[in-house]
């Protein structure tokens, strides 16, 4: 079976299940910090996606476990459970990944992520929520990067929607039209 097909069902399941459990903030919240050990930390990756002859499906859970200080809600633990029944731990990075963002979507609440050349003010971030409220209808979480290599200016990314509004960015483009414009006198 497709592996996309196979991740979007179990990510949907789980989300049903902490819907009806009435725990979705909660194992929403251990999904996600699962998920960033499991991408930032390529042995924790590495030992997810063993084969169950290398590492046992109950040393696997052990593991996801450590990375949430051994503190996992029960939900989550069947989940995972099931996961290593059907022999699907290699997926789990991804299950938990399309798992936050669909149960995110369901309660009405949108990630963005937002670059800037410094920290960006409480005020423009709370404003920059009042814009996308406006417009979708739904709250958002803004994650802040500071990049300094954008030189000014920001970038904004929500959904499938880039805002590059970043002086590197504009540079960039005056680059493209130079080069593009010599070539023709040549």
């Amino acid at each position: 079976m497709n592996r996309s097909i196979v991740i979007s069902r179990y990510a949907r399941t789980l989300v049903k299940y902490v819907r009806e459990s009435g725990h979705g903030d909660i194992v929403c919240s251990e999904a996600e910090v699962l998920f960033r050990a499991i991408h930032s930390v390529p042995d924790l990756k590495r030992m997810t996606e063993a084969a169950d002859d290398v590492v046992s499906p109950f040393d696997k859970k052990k593991l996801l476990q450590s990375a949430l200080g051994n503190r996992m809600s029960q939900e989550l633990s069947r989940f995972l459970t099931l996961l290593n029944r059907n022999g699907r731990m290699e997926m789990v990075e991804d299950i938990l990944r399309d798992f936050v963002d669909l149960y995110r979507r369901s309660v009405g609440v949108r990630k963005a992520h937002l670059t800037t050349v410094s920290d960006p003010s409480e005020r423009l971030l709370q404003r920059l929520k009042a814009l996308v409220k406006q417009k979708t209808g739904d709250d958002v979480i803004i994650e802040v990067d500071v990049d300094p290599d954008i030189i000014g200016g920001f970038v904004f990314d929500i959904d499938d929607y880039l805002l590059d509004a970043s002086v590197k960015r504009q540079l960039d483009l005056i680059r493209e039209q130079f080069v593009e414009r010599n070539r023709r006198i040549i």
